[in-house]
Order: structure tokens, then C-alpha cells, then sequence
């Protein structure tokens, strides 16, 4: 598992994504985002690839598999510019319990 922008100090950090190499890490983001919701913690998978919404499904584009990536393997957690250090830790520990399980 990796953070998105982890190491880039131009990042931008209003957004929290990680991305999960399920073959390396042993889980998927799915499971996860199951662990968190449990705990009523809210995450979202990456967005969905442009050219995957039917609306655009006829649009020209340049498709590298990098995009089909992220949305099959990402997650973004809570974040933001409003999350205090209560809201923080709580994400953190549950996510931390999480990997301590596996």
C-alpha cells in the first residue's frame, strides 16, 4: 500500500488516495473500505475512468491501462481541509487495525 503524492512535497494534500498491489500487501482496497464502513468511516473507490462512463463511451481517447489501475486498486479516505485531530486519529486507528489483522 502506498499513499498517492507520499514523498512529493508539491503534492496536493487535501485529498488522501492510497493505492493497494493486492499480490504484495495480501488484501485488497475493497476490504478496507468494508473495515471502515463498519466503523461508519466513509471512503470512495478512485474515479472511474472516463472512457468506462457511458457517456463518453464513444469519445476518442488515449487509454494506457494506468487509469483502470488506480480505479481497480485505490481508495480515497476521508480527507480534507476540515478534519480535526479527533476525526484524524480515528481514521488512522482503524486503518491501523485493519493492518494489524493481516
Amino acid at each position: 500500500m502506498r499513499l498517492l503524492g507520499e514523498g512529493d512535497a508539491g503534492a496536493n494534500c487535501w485529498l488522501t488516495c492510497l493505492v493497494v498491489d493486492p499480490a504484495r500487501a495480501g488484501w485488497h482496497a475493497g476490504e478496507l473500505a468494508a473495515h471502515l464502513a463498519e466503523r461508519d468511516i466513509e471512503t470512495r473507490p478512485l474515479w472511474k475512468p472516463m472512457h468506462l462512463q457511458p457517456v463518453f463511451a464513444r469519445a476518442r481517447g488515449l487509454v494506457t491501462g494506468t487509469a483502470e489501475h488506480l480505479y481497480r486498486t485505490g481508495l480515497a479516505l476521508p480527507s480534507g481541509s476540515n478534519m480535526d485531530e479527533t476525526r484524524i486519529s480515528r481514521v488512522h486507528l482503524a486503518v491501523a487495525e485493519f493492518l494489524a489483522g493481516r
